[in-house]
């Protein structure tokens, strides 16, 4: 029996909330939730439901004793959001600007994914609270995962965040989903020039529709954090595992670091902005760049000709040629420990220099220094022309590269830019207090 027929003959709908004894070897297993459609994908002999800790679980019908509801499902009433909410005149304002993600998703009961739902308006209508902190002006720009996320992408969103800026807002806040937030922050935080105001990335670990969702606190930190002193570009994300605070991230020095738990992402190398706490901002460095007069501009020339390579026991230097031969103008290497590759690959890294090509080190252990002069292979590599580029990130690395690869062709300018810091993605020196343990 399909899991519709089952529903059909007992008088239960989706949306019920049931009670179900499921028989367990000589045992009784009791469950609780609400009764969600059939996933599209599987046999449909097993009915799933939504438990009280926001989970899924599903009971073959086969072992499904006794079922019965509890409370039906209620009809909810049509909801109208409107793009604008009346402000206040004595706030101060904020533009939202949705570009998809967890924060703004729910789950999808045909397939059981997470996929993008909410307008920025339902967003912002969902946390009540940031309208008593400023004039919210939510815009869907866009609409996507952020593993779709691309490189025109990013200069309309900062093309956005510039109008919204120069037309009188005291922040920006960039709803985004989390897995590529740290490429965005980092483009960002090249193309916007001149920042006097604070430009905050948000995203959510968990959807919005979960009990245990970190969406909410996200957003309110994130509004917080946006009417701060700190002009920068910043991720804000939650601090630890409760609802307690977030953090405010430099957005060049910003990576996620666990797949799902809710303070998954950390500054590395170098130490948070900001402690936030719904009700207020506490610094945690000096050296920000704070909040001032002006415009800024958007500088988007961007060569996306630029490709990003882990090094691995046993990679083929064909790698290297292939790009050079498709006529990529820049190369990011991932090298192990201090910034190394296989001897093997030295050739060809010094052929991709040879003929215009810029080489970029950064080091796959993420925490600390490339260091090229230390060990023999390092010293070929800096022979070779490599550029080695301290302690970035490298997923900043590719972006600020193609940054750099859209003003010039030159590769000692190249070098000279990619070792100037421009958005403190360079620090000066290596911290012991930054390590994570």
């Amino acid at each position: 029996m399909r899991v519709e027929e089952f529903l059909r003959e007992r008088g239960i709908g989706v949306g019920d909330y049931v009670r179900i004894i499921k028989q367990e070897g000589n045992k009784e297993i009791i469950y609780e939730g609400i009764v969600m459609p059939p996933y599209e994908l599987s046999s449909g002999e097993t009915l799933v439901i939504k438990l009280d800790n926001g989970y899924n679980i599903g009971v073959a019908l086969g072992k499904i004793k006794a079922i019965e509801v509890l409370e039906k499902a209620k009809v909810k009433p049509e909801v109208h959001f409107k793009a604008l909410i009346e402000g206040k005149p004595e706030l101060p304002n904020v533009t939202i600007i949705g570009t998809g993600g967890t924060i703004a998703s729910r789950i999808d009961y045909e397939t059981g994914a997470v996929h993008p739902a909410f307008t920025a308006e339902e967003l912002a209508k969902a946390v009540p609270e940031i309208f008593e902190m400023a004039n919210i002006t939510p815009k869907l720009l866009m609409n996507i995962l952020s593993e779709d996320m691309r490189p025109e992408y990013w200069v309309k969103i900062a093309h956005e965040v510039a109008k919204a800026l120069n037309s009188g807002d005291a922040g920006v806040i960039v709803a985004h989903g989390t897995d590529t937030m740290g490429y965005t922050s980092a483009a960002l935080s090249f193309m916007l020039r001149d920042l006097s105001k604070p430009v905050v990335l948000v995203g959510a670990q968990r959807s919005s529709d979960r009990p245990s969702s970190d969406a909410a606190m996200n957003l309110i930190c994130s509004v917080r954090m946006a009417l701060s002193d700190a002009a920068e570009v910043m991720v804000v994300m939650h601090g630890e595992t409760g609802d307690t605070y977030c953090l405010a991230h430099r957005g060049t020095k910003v990576r996620k670091m666990h797949t799902s738990r809710r303070d998954a992402f950390r500054s590395i190398n170098d130490v948070p902005i900001a402690k936030v706490w719904p009700d207020r901002v506490e610094f945690l460095r000096d050296d920000y760049r704070r909040r001032s007069e002006g415009e800024v501009w958007v500088d988007d020339k961007l060569d996306e000709r630029v490709a990003l390579v882990k090094v691995y026991p046993g990679m083929s230097p064909e790698i290297i040629d292939f790009l050079v031969d498709r006529r990529y103008r820049g190369i990011v290497v991932e090298g192990t420990g201090l910034g190394h590759t296989p001897s093997g690959l030295i050739p060809t890294i010094e052929r991709a220099v040879q003929e215009g090509v810029a080489v970029c080190m950064t080091s796959q252990c993420l925490y600390g220094r490339v260091n090229l002069n230390v060990y023999s292979t390092g010293r070929k590599l800096l022979k070779a022309g490599v550029i080695p580029c301290e302690d970035m990130l490298p997923e900043t690395a590719y972006v600020k590269l193609m940054w750099v690869l859209g003003h010039t062709d030159d590769l000692n300018e190249v070098r000279r830019m990619m070792l100037t810091s421009y958005a403190g993605e360079i620090t000066p020196y290596t911290r012991f207090d930054t390590f994570l343990r």
